[in-house]
């Protein structure tokens, strides 16, 4: 039987950065489609963990993070998608969220063995804990609706690959019953 929980990537973000205008447009429309799996993981109480940079903050404090990417651009976003009380919050220091964070042993400790993987970007951090999770042997969905790149391209490039190479189911989010 799979034990699944939802990792939310990066979805708290300032998006101030070169091309953070297109990724903010495209992370607004993914983001009922992130929350429609959000709702479906709280009705069967699985783990929902938010994955995040740090923004040199260093502290997996999700209201200091919150505080300090919010703005005109993000707001919008924030508001929708922020974590709840008892959603998991880590930080990460770079584009997986395995590399360096105790999120492998906060899964083993759940006995998870299957990822739906959310977020952004999805040719960058996406791709890189998916393939991360996929060496540590863990089953994947990434709902193709349910990551944005900077690039609509880019972002096809890395559902295929996780599709073709991870393995990954790529199926869009419809509705859930």
């Amino acid at each position: 039987m799979k034990q699944s929980a939802l990792l939310i990537i990066d979805m708290i973000n300032d998006f101030n950065f070169e091309h953070g205008p297109i990724l903010a447009e495209k992370t607004l429309a993914i983001v009922p489609n992130i929350l429609a799996w959000k709702k479906q993981f709280q009705k069967q109480k699985a783990p929902i963990i938010y994955i995040n940079d740090h923004y040199n903050l260093w502290q997996a404090n999700m209201d200091k993070i919150i505080h300090t990417c919010t703005n005109e651009r993000s707001n919008e976003i924030i508001h929708y998608i922020c974590p709840k009380e008892e959603d998991y919050f880590l930080i990460k220091p770079h584009y997986s969220a395995f590399y360096d964070t105790p999120l492998h042993t906060l899964l083993q400790s759940l006995h998870i063995n299957h990822l739906v993987i959310t977020g952004i970007a999805g040719n960058i951090c996406v791709l890189f804990t998916a393939n991360d999770a996929y060496m540590r042997k863990y089953t994947l969905s990434i709902p193709s609706n349910c990551i944005a790149s900077n690039s609509d391209e880019d972002n096809t490039y890395a559902l295929r690959m996780m599709e073709h190479v991870l393995r990954a189911n790529i199926t869009p989010i419809t509705t859930f019953h």
